[in-house]
């Protein structure tokens, strides 16, 4: 069997046909020169050509003013090799450069330079009346506008490449601190839960050893509160385990429906409780402050009615818990506690805010911005 033929390439195919464009304008120069009847002119091109190319060179991986300087001698190279050897395309070389460089105040300075010097140039050579020059016309046109729009593209592009990367790091840092605050909201809430009820347990636990001799009877009963205790605190390390996964709006209404019940307050609800544009954990967020202001409700408010208004907007998705009682402790604010501070942190993680109001009951209102995606037509606009 014969074995494939492989094309022979000298440069890789993902490259385009950008390098060979680059090797026909490294090539060109040369041409322009032996046109040249002296000696000296061609020794002299040769040189300027090969000083070009080794500032390029130079400055294409350099930083700070070994950039400028090298510029510099190319753009002065640029000139003379227009107005001795009628060869406007080395602008073009510098164009592509220029486009690269990240300060804005260089990238600014150098293409204006570029522009200017390359305008006059091509204009004096034009007032010289050199036939070949002339001749060239359609090209340095076309020359004179790769140097006006090929920097701001290759600008553009590069600051559009350095956008995307910062926000990939931005959406990396933004992980690290969803998990970062949800470690957080786990110690929060395994201290509410358990800190009490190990305490509890504990200073029982002693009073039963003391007792135990004594008072038998006593001890027996203080045991008994401890294995009570006990139960209690693991149903809540299994309730909280199991909200770790991420509550639902509806099911946490379920939830709180059933509490309001039991504690005898009426509730009312306004609006679809099934959110559809909201992330997940917004939606967790807005559960847990339901959670707790319906807690506020049922252990300090003293009300008979409370009701939840619902509202998604394109920007915003808005809830409100309001009820008709009286806050014994005044008027509610974040350093008094009631679950109040850790509401408001957990808002801000997601850039939400937390307003309450103490006229005719207690209105404690919370707004998350909506990040609503693009759609594919939109993208592709």
């Amino acid at each position: 069997m014969f074995k494939r033929l492989r094309k022979i390439q000298i440069f890789p195919k993902t490259t385009g046909i950008s390098p060979y464009v680059w090797l026909m304008f490294s090539i060109l120069p040369f041409y322009f020169i032996f046109r040249s009847s002296s000696d000296i002119e061609i020794a002299t091109g040769i040189l300027m050509i090969v000083l070009f190319f080794f500032c390029y060179r130079i400055t294409l991986n350099a930083k700070g003013w070994p950039v400028y300087v090298g510029t510099s001698v190319q753009i002065a190279v640029s000139i003379a090799m227009t107005l001795l050897f009628s060869y406007a395309y080395f602008a073009f070389f510098l164009a592509f450069f220029i486009g690269n460089i990240h300060n804005k105040a260089g990238f600014i300075t150098l293409y204006t330079v570029n522009i200017v010097t390359t305008f006059v140039t091509v204009n004096l050579g034009f007032i010289l009346q050199d036939k070949f020059f002339i001749t060239q016309t359609p090209f340095i046109l076309i020359s004179l506008i790769a140097v006006i729009l090929l920097p701001l593209g290759s600008y553009n592009r590069n600051k559009r490449g350095e956008l995307q990367e910062q926000l990939k790091d931005a959406n990396l840092r933004i992980s690290e601190l969803v998990k970062l605050e949800e470690r957080q909201r786990i110690a929060r809430d395994l201290h509410d839960t358990l800190g009490q009820k190990l305490s509890l347990i504990g200073l029982k636990s002693d009073l039963a050893h003391k007792l135990i001799s004594n008072n038998p009877e006593r001890a027996r009963s203080e045991m008994k509160d401890v294995q009570q205790t006990a139960r209690t605190a693991l149903q809540e390390v299994r309730l909280l385990v199991s909200r770790m996964r991420g509550t639902r709006l509806e099911e946490e209404i379920i939830r709180i429906r059933q509490i309001l019940k039991a504690a005898q307050i009426e509730f009312h609800i306004e609006g679809n409780p099934v959110l559809a544009n909201v992330p997940l954990l917004s939606e967790n967020v807005l559960s847990m402050c339901l959670k707790e202001a319906v807690n506020n409700v049922v252990k300090h408010s003293g009300a008979t009615e409370c009701s939840l208004t619902l509202e998604e907007t394109p920007t915003e998705v808005i809830m409100k818990v309001k009820d008709n009682g009286v806050i014994h402790t005044g008027e509610l604010n974040f350093k008094q506690g009631h679950g109040l501070q850790g509401m408001k942190e957990r808002l801000e993680f997601v850039n939400g805010t937390l307003e309450i109001s103490c006229t005719e009951g207690t209105t404690i209102s919370t707004r998350i911005p909506l990040i609503m995606k693009r759609s594919d037509k939109e993208e592709n606009a």
